[in-house]
């Protein structure tokens, strides 16, 4: 049988990784900059848990684990069958207690509540770990991919938000990837559903419009007719979609509309406190110096039912790929577990996708390929003694060495050394020996110098090159 991997999933080699750590690395001096500590969690949780906090699709994407030993063994089938046969939902709920971690924001919210009497609000921490979602795979999209989560629980002031977006503008400046911020708010997306007419219907026209992008405008006006809306309200969102120009006419339109404005005449006042704090918060972007550029999209949706207040999405300007980071504010989330009023905000890095836009526009350090700085040829059982010394003393310093392990053809040591991109070489035979010396080559530049083996700084100057 051909080995395999299941599809949404991928293997990680050693360049894979020391690319995936550079960009974690990066990420976390960012975070802790700002005063934020890490925390994991498990990767299963209870469903009852996961179950209900991403919306019915989000539901179905959730990988469920069955129980432990034979979970089917007193199972009545006959219990689950319905005239359309199985009902699968209610069978997967008798033989599965426990799930795969969709995301890390709602796992941190069960763990805020369990530990609330051992932290201290507000609560600022950091996940970087995997989650897994039964999607379609898909470029860009897989299966089991890592998040870096930022979170600040515990506090309403939007100076977490703007934090945020200053957070995101350090990442990828380091990172040197031009992205565009883009920011709404879930409020003035309530406010659509109030001025059309169908407060009822905030979701539905929610999920719709986060498929604009996807699908384009009349396919998420057919969803909407789909879901109850009449032609007049779909309309007035229409209006509200179709409106352009900078982020303080944008705000300014929109007062007009939520205040009575719209064709539909109806007032919204959750939309006009939404308004409101998009206000705010671009005034503090605007007084912050942000180099990244930072818009507000009224057709930003972002899928999650617990967003409440502000909600973020970035994207790379020069490579295309969906978006790379994702957020927004929580008001209630802990309040599921018993801890009302307790308001979050939070964003998530896409760890995955970031890798792809840094392969695809060649951002990586060249350094990165290889893990290796300096290889000690092996030419002969003595050679090798000789040299263990020298590698151990600058392994001591902080220089990764090898000594390659068995005495063979210079030319395949050579091969090595080329196909593991380590830098620099030392052919240290007989002649070295006699003088006290070691040899070293810059395999890039060609330069080859000779140093007393006692000279571990001088051999550390010329590393450094």
């Amino acid at each position: 049988m051909k080995p395999s991997i299941p599809k949404g999933t991928r293997d990680f080699g050693q360049q894979e990784m020391a690319g995936r750590n550079y960009i974690f690395d990066t990420i976390k001096s960012v975070f802790k900059t700002f005063g934020y500590a890490q925390i994991d969690t498990p990767a299963m949780e209870n469903l009852s848990t996961l179950l209900g906090k991403y919306g019915e699709e989000g539901d179905k994407l959730l990988f469920r684990v069955l129980n432990s030993g034979d979970c089917f063994s007193k199972v009545n089938f006959y219990d689950f069958c319905t005239d359309d046969g199985v009902n699968s939902a209610a069978l997967s709920k008798e033989v599965c207690e426990k799930g795969l971690r969709y995301d890390l924001t709602v796992p941190f919210a069960r763990y805020v509540v369990q530990h609330q009497n051992e932290i201290s609000f507000p609560f600022k921490r950091f996940q970087i770990q995997p989650v897994w979602r039964a999607d379609r795979p898909q470029k860009g999209r897989y299966r089991e991919f890592y998040q870096c989560d930022v979170d600040v629980i515990g506090s309403n002031s939007q100076l977490n938000e703007l934090e945020l977006v200053q957070i995101v503008d350090k990442v990828f400046s380091l990172l040197d990837v031009r992205v565009l911020v883009k920011i709404n708010n879930r409020k003035v997306l309530t406010g659509f559903a109030e001025v059309c007419g169908f407060p009822d219907k905030v979701v539905d026209i929610t999920v719709a419009i986060d498929k604009l992008d996807k699908i384009g405008l009349d396919a998420v006006k057919d969803e909407m007719r789909e879901k109850g809306l009449s032609e007049s309200a779909i309309a007035v969102i229409e209006q509200i979609l179709a409106l352009s120009g900078s982020t303080s006419v944008k705000i300014a339109s929109m007062r007009s509309l939520m205040n009575g404005g719209s064709a539909s005449g109806l007032v919204s006042e959750t939309g006009l406190k939404g308004l409101d704090e998009l206000e705010e918060l671009f005034g503090f972007i605007d007084a912050s110096g942000i180099s990244s550029p930072v818009e507000i999209d009224l057709s930003l949706a972002r899928g999650l039912n617990y967003y409440t207040g502000a909600i973020f999405e970035v994207k790379a300007l020069d490579f295309a790929i969906g978006s790379i980071c994702g957020g927004g504010r929580y008001d209630n989330l802990t309040g599921i577990f018993g801890l009302p009023g307790m308001s979050g905000v939070g964003i998530s890095f896409g760890a995955d996708r970031i890798y792809d836009v840094l392969t695809g526009l060649d951002k990586f350090p060249k350094g990165l390929k290889s893990s290796t700085t300096l290889l000690f040829a092996n030419m002969g059982m003595d050679e090798a003694r000789y040299v263990l010394p020298v590698a151990q003393a600058l392994r001591d310093r902080g220089v990764a060495v090898e000594v390659y392990p068995d005495s063979t053809k210079l030319k395949k040591q050579f091969d090595y050394a080329d196909r593991k991109n380590i830098p620099f070489l030392s052919i240290t035979g007989a002649n070295e020996m006699e003088a006290g010396q070691v040899n070293v080559k810059n395999l890039v530049s060609g330069e080859q110098k000779v140093f007393e083996k006692a000279d571990i700084e001088s051999i550390m100057d010329f590393l450094a090159l």
